[in-house]
């Protein structure tokens, strides 16, 4: 590995802008519904493709304000509303709008709801198997502040795919999730899959990492044998890229080849299915994790 920014980003880093009429009818779709998604929010490099190719969207819960402060993130932070008990239902109804079959849900951080949103998570599931019978659910959850009852809540809905980023090594954790803690993301996943072994062993529980904020490769190859170890099947890595100047700047960027041995290493330590590479965030291409 070589250290040091690029003066420019590297010619693989470049996006591929898919601004169409389905793009277009996806983000009308959005607004019509009064729903958020992450891919706006995030400013996800792979928006037009997922909106435009694929037409999916990944569905943001309980408001567009952040009760955290990471570092890396562009959602707004500060305050949040309160919940709109209306939400689960109308983003089951664009789920059904958009014809997709694999819906996937995340949200921001509700820290002072005394379940932290679990309770919204799983009426948001229940919406889409009543609406949409047949389509297959992922859910990108928060820690919930280590909630065990939190998380039983939304497992006690069944979603097909259990999803929780640990995003960073633990000796970065300070300075890109301030109000996260390593530990306790590890045991949601331990958790999550020790659950999945007792009740729901089709479900699939799945974390993502970002590289490029500083970390060593030992330390992402020691973070993904401790992801494994808490019984998770299936793992994203993808390049930290900054949303605005206001956020972490990019220590280096990882070449393909780089991404590629990631890969690699994680599937000989076991993961079901790893997605490596620049672009890759931990939604994108969500139903491979079903494959």
């Amino acid at each position: 590995m070589t250290a040091g920014l690029p003066v420019r980003r590297p010619e693989w880093l470049k996006v591929r802008v898919v601004d169409n009429e389905s793009s277009r009818a996806v983000a009308a779709l959005i607004e019509r519904k009064s729903l958020h998604t992450v891919c706006e929010e995030a400013r996800c490099p792979n928006i037009f493709e997922c909106w435009g190719v694929e037409k999916t969207a990944t569905f943001m819960l309980m408001g567009d304000v952040c009760t955290r402060h990471c570092g890396f993130c562009a959602v707004t932070q500060g305050a949040a509303r309160p919940l709109d008990p209306e939400e689960p239902r109308r983003v089951a109804e664009a789920v059904v709008a958009l014809g997709v079959r694999h819906a996937v849900v995340t949200s921001v951080n509700r820290d002072e709801l005394p379940d932290g949103g679990a309770a919204h998570f799983a009426a948001t599931i229940g919406e889409i198997r009543r609406l949409a019978p047949g389509v297959t659910v992922e859910v990108l959850i928060p820690d919930f502040l280590g909630s065990p009852a939190a998380l039983a809540a939304v497992l006690d809905a069944r979603p097909e795919v259990l999803n929780h980023n640990t995003e960073t090594v633990a000796r970065l954790y300070r300075r890109v999730r301030p109000d996260a803690r390593y530990p306790r993301s590890l045991e949601l996943l331990r958790r999550a899959s020790e659950l999945r072994d007792r009740s729901n062993p089709s479900m699939r529980v799945k974390s993502g990492l970002m590289v490029g904020l500083g970390e060593t490769i030992e330390e992402v190859l020691g973070t993904m044998r401790d992801i494994r170890a808490a019984g998770t099947d299936v793992l994203t890595v993808g390049q930290y890229l900054p949303p605005h100047a206001r956020r972490l700047k990019v220590e280096r960027y990882y070449t393909p080849e780089e991404f590629q041995h990631l890969r690699v290493e994680g599937e000989n330590l076991g993961f079901s299915r790893v997605e490596s590479g620049p672009l890759v965030r931990s939604s994108y291409h969500a139903r491979s994790a079903l494959a």
